[in-house]
């Protein structure tokens, strides 16, 4: 049911509300105001509070934010079968129809961002700029020993502030494992995707990470020549610190606002 209420992250009213898609129940939220809408895809194991909470108050300052949730993660329902970016693409597009929006800004972090990509790339018709935060297209684009580290992984090992971030928000809070379960089995079973994926990206894309990121620099730079019409900005920080995701701790206004100024830059430059 829709709910318009003042937002506990920017203290404004907003929109939450449920859109039945492609046979999930899928949560979103709209705040903010403005003409083309920034859409917001958090990363694997998130919601949009552990990825967004901190930075989305900045964002929605400029834009209007509509902010989703995936798949089994937070507080959309779960559907028989696994996750896959190709699906959530489809799900996050069906959303836009069901909302009556033609064109969007796009920013994706980490799974999020191969979400964004896969919209550019199956969607191309309702993105209008991407911002691809701390992503990748093949398995060898992820630190050394990612996918070793990944195998042995239970639900134990899940950052505490994003089991917390879970089951806040949930409404089936035994769907946790669920949530874990897609999405290990999710990357464990990404296969490399072709070069001809991302030189099929014509939207102008920004490329951004941290220096001590999950995602190598290197494979950073590797997509960056790839697609057509991309710029690359890598700072400081660990995987998502620079939006300041919650496990990171990074909460210092100063480089979350240097991170919107670079975003709202970008959008504007591509206007």
């Amino acid at each position: 049911m829709k709910e318009v209420i003042e937002s506990p992250l920017t203290k404004e009213k907003c929109i939450k509300d449920y859109a039945l898609v492609n046979g999930i129940s899928m949560y979103y939220e709209i705040h903010g105001a403005g003409d083309t809408p920034l859409v917001l895809i958090h990363g694997g194991g998130s919601t949009i509070e552990t990825t967004f909470g901190n930075i989305l108050p900045l964002l929605a300052k400029h834009y209007k934010v509509l902010a989703v949730e995936l798949d089994a993660h937070g507080r959309t329902s779960d559907r028989n079968g696994p996750s896959s970016f190709e699906q959530d693409a489809d799900d996050v597009a069906a959303l836009l129809n069901y909302l009556g929006i033609n064109k969007a800004n796009f920013l994706g972090f980490s799974n999020g961002g191969n979400t964004a990509m896969q919209i550019a790339i199956r969607h191309s018709n309702v993105v209008n700029r991407l911002v691809v935060a701390s992503s990748l297209y093949k398995r060898d684009g992820l630190i050394q020993g990612f996918f070793d580290g990944l195998q042995q992984a239970t639900l134990d090992n899940i950052p505490e502030l994003l089991k917390t971030g879970y089951l806040q928000v949930a409404p089936d809070k035994d769907k946790l494992q669920v949530m874990f379960d897609k999405d290990k089995n999710r990357m464990l079973q990404f296969k490399d995707w072709p070069d001809e994926y991302l030189r099929s990206i014509n939207a102008p894309t920004l490329l951004m990470l941290g220096d001590q990121d999950v995602v190598t620099p290197e494979h950073c730079v590797e997509m960056f020549r790839l697609l057509p019409n991309a710029r690359l900005c890598i700072l400081p920080g660990t995987h998502g610190a620079y939006i300041g995701e919650v496990t990171t701790g990074m909460q210092d206004n100063s480089v979350l606002n240097f991170t919107v100024s670079i975003i709202e830059q970008f959008l504007k430059e591509c206007d």
